[in-house]
């Protein structure tokens, strides 16, 4: 199979047998279906054969992102867990098929979602994903840069990009290793023969995790310009409001969880890195909502001064009616319970006063022209 689409000439040809093959059905051959694109597409990976990865690549752009995790978790457990150091395999295809890379990497922070220990993605491939991004951040905006885009995506399939998931990563990082419980030795957690590899590991990655929020954020800075140009700018939000509000309680729940008081640290940096991919969102356009909004979902969240700075902003005070002339709005209303005072009466007309003497030129009297300095 993976000779026949190597050799295959005509893309269309590819990629109409590819969906009557791979597609799910929704019966029983769906599992065997899915085993055999999962051993397809990683044999594709190993060979770096381009047109099944390409193929693979518009597969994930249209089927439900159920099945996507899928093949991610297949791809995952071959080349991170299966074999050590077999990420680098995976990680040559950067060049030679970044369509497929784009869709690989919504996929895996879809599967990685950080809600428990287990789902906090592998060394290797956050390492991997972090280099691919940081060495050409438009590697994310690939599907969204060329397909054509409609007004409204449709439910239960991948993301245009794997922003979303991104800023996930990076929020929920923190807390999210913070959370996770040390190894056990001799039956005691925490013993002197048991070195904590789990927080050996941290030290590794919170680096790389601020090495993806920077290509974040500049990604979304330079995405106001591609919304623009697609003619979707204030209509589409890649950075869905019902993502942010999800991603917020998650955080609630994460900083209800670990003790305040030993993960303040954590707590401010998550926060911190929350409020950034915010303001640079909604200023670029990726995230429709307002401010407003925000505050009301973003209540229940530990006080963060950045975080307060981005969901204050401005307020826009209502237009007053036409007043009538003479008539200015108080700028402190009395607090209740205060009596008011009734205006002053108006004040006697002062008589008129004698005019002054008008002083007239007099002739023959020069004034000297002195110039001002």
């Amino acid at each position: 199979m993976c000779n026949y689409f190597q050799e295959q000439s005509k893309d269309s040809v590819r990629q109409i047998l590819f969906s009557s093959l791979f597609s799910p059905q929704g019966n029983k051959t769906d599992d065997s279906r899915m085993a055999l694109l999962g051993k397809l597409v990683s044999m594709a990976v190993a060979v770096c054969r381009v047109p099944v990865l390409e193929c693979a690549a518009s597969w994930l752009q249209r089927t439900p992102a159920i099945y996507c995790v899928r093949l991610a978790q297949a791809l995952v457990d071959d080349y991170c867990s299966l074999v050590p150091g077999s990420v680098q395999t995976l990680k040559q295809i950067f060049s030679a098929s970044p369509r497929f890379c784009c869709q690989f990497i919504t996929s895996v922070t879809m599967l990685y979602d950080m809600s428990s220990d287990d789902l906090i993605p592998p060394p290797d491939l956050l390492e991997m994903v972090v280099s691919w991004i940081f060495e050409d951040p438009r590697l994310i905006l690939i599907t969204f840069l060329n397909t054509p885009i409609a007004a409204s995506l449709p439910i239960g399939f991948l993301e245009l990009t794997p922003l979303s998931g991104l800023i996930r990563w990076c929020v929920k990082a923190p807390l999210a290793y913070k959370r996770r419980k040390p190894p056990v030795s001799n039956g005691h957690p925490g013993g002197k023969l048991a070195k904590d590899p789990a927080a050996v590991l941290d030290k590794g990655c919170q680096p790389l995790y601020s090495k993806l929020h920077l290509s974040v954020l500049q990604v979304l800075i330079m995405l106001q310009g591609h919304l623009t140009e697609k003619n979707v700018y204030g209509r589409l939000g890649l950075v869905p409001f019902d993502h942010v509000v999800a991603l917020v309680e998650e955080m609630s729940r994460l900083s209800d969880e670990l003790n305040p008081l030993n993960a303040t640290k954590e707590t401010e940096l998550a926060l911190d890195r929350l409020a950034q991919a915010l303001q640079v969102a909604m200023a670029s356009g990726a995230l429709l909502c307002t401010r407003e909004d925000l505050r009301t979902v973003c209540a229940r969240l530990p006080h963060n001064n950045l975080l307060q700075l981005v969901i204050s902003g401005p307020v826009q005070q209502p237009t007053h009616a036409a007043l009538p002339p003479g008539f200015y709005p108080p700028i402190h209303t009395p607090p209740l319970g205060y009596p008011t005072h009734a205006a002053h009466p108006a004040m006697p007309a002062h008589p008129a006063l004698p005019a002054h003497p008008v002083q007239t030129f007099i002739p023959g009297m020069a004034f000297p022209y002195r110039p001002i300095r």
